[in-house]
């Protein structure tokens, strides 16, 4: 497979060895294992609120290691001002979330945030194409999301999420990506969303070894995977397709060209042959 350059039609099928607790992935940055499905959530916590539970938990391990580049990305989380948008124009700015955001200007040097109190909105909410200078890199070898995504039926058109290792946590929900870039080195797309990457340019800038995706599939009644269609693989380093974060990881590329950057066998099995089907 890493000899030639042609269209793929790929189905993975990735597992992921049981009661496991902490993992390294090929860069210095850790990784929480999924666990089997058979953990027992606290009394009163969904599915998804345990994940979420999890994931600040995780969110406060890392901020609490002593680096100064926690300390400077917290001091920047300060919103120079607050938007409020809620349904009776009495108690906020705005009515509608359209409103808040148009309310911008083009170039906006602050950062703010737009608080949208509890209600209905039935509405689609555009947000005009961002030319801001990619900043500089962070700490090399570390973890940074560059996006998440935990709503459901959302869209992304036209849109470049760029980072290394962890870009896009597809987190939870159904997602549908159309002619995106995304660019990382270590499960730069990961995640477990129901979505589908549609004429997206996946780029990896992994130096030796890589991995595209970490889906975590917890369970086969799961309706929860990534589909890839239609899209390209390019970049550099030996390259994973994807790496079983969950017990029942599910990823799909269909109709997919790939540079001859591939690892022969497609996919990791986070280190254990045990975890393999």
């Amino acid at each position: 497979m890493s000899c030639f350059r042609h269209i793929f039609y790929i189905i993975l099928t990735l597992t992921l060895l049981q009661n496991a607790t902490l993992t390294l992935c090929h860069t210095k940055g850790i990784r929480p294992k999924k666990s089997s499905s058979g953990i027992q959530l606290p009394t009163n916590m969904t599915q998804v609120q345990f994940s979420e539970k999890q994931f600040l938990k995780w969110v406060d391990f890392v901020g609490s290691l002593n680096h100064s580049l926690f300390k400077t990305a917290k001091n920047k989380l300060v919103a120079s001002y607050t938007l409020t948008v809620d349904r009776n124009p009495a108690t906020g700015d705005f009515t509608t979330i359209q409103d808040a955001i148009d309310s911008l200007p083009l170039v906006n040097l602050m950062r703010v945030v737009i608080r949208i109190h509890a209600g209905v909105y039935r509405t689609h909410v555009y947000a005009k194409q961002n030319t801001t200078p990619v900043p500089a890199p962070g700490a090399i070898g570390k973890q940074a999301v560059a996006f998440r995504i935990s709503a459901d039926t959302a869209a992304f058109v036209g849109c470049r999420f760029l980072g290394a290792q962890d870009t896009l946590y597809d987190h939870t929900g159904r997602h549908y990506y159309k002619d995106c870039y995304i660019e990382g080195s270590v499960d730069f797309i990961f995640g477990n969303g129901l979505s589908l990457f549609e004429g997206c340019h996946v780029h990896a800038i992994a130096q030796l070894t890589g991995a595209v995706t970490a889906q975590g599939r917890g369970s086969i009644l799961e309706d929860t995977g990534f589909s890839f269609v239609n899209c390209k693989v390019t970049g550099s380093g030996a390259l994973y397709l994807g790496r079983a974060w969950g017990p029942f990881s599910r990823v799909v590329f269909a109709f997919t060209y790939m540079d001859n950057i591939i690892m022969p066998k497609g996919w990791y099995n986070w280190g254990d042959p045990s975890r393999e089907m």
